[in-house]
């Protein structure tokens, strides 16, 4: 079956690092538009990161400098590279993939992150 499974999250103090990692199973994500959103408690999802199969990147503004989406699609896998992580980023970060607009989005099971001394 079709399957994104995420790993990667803990708790982290602010200003450490996380790599988060999207594996795909019954689908090639290289051909994919790869979504990371998070969503905390008690406030909406959000998106945060975004690569379409061409290789272009998006991020949100609080972001940027900060997280860097990327592929290996030798490994079927898809990263988030958060950096300089703020106790604002806490979140269940969530991987999201599309290959057209018409065509039903895929999720992940999400993976926690706390940012917290």
């Amino acid at each position: 079956q079709v399957q994104l499974v995420e790993s990667g999250g803990g708790l982290v103090q602010p200003g450490g690092s996380l790599r988060l990692s999207c594996s795909a199973s019954g689908l090639m994500l290289s051909i994919y538009t790869m979504r990371w959103y998070r969503q905390a408690p008690g406030k909406q999802r959000e998106l945060v990161a975004s690569t379409t199969s061409g290789g272009s990147t998006n991020y949100v503004d609080s972001v940027k400098g900060r997280f860097t989406v990327s592929r290996d699609n030798a490994k079927n896998t898809v990263y988030l590279q958060m950096d300089s992580l703020k106790p604002a980023d806490t979140a269940v970060y969530y991987c999201n993939a599309q290959r057209r607009i018409w065509e039903p989005e895929l999720w992940g099971q999400g993976t926690q992150v706390t940012v917290s001394s």
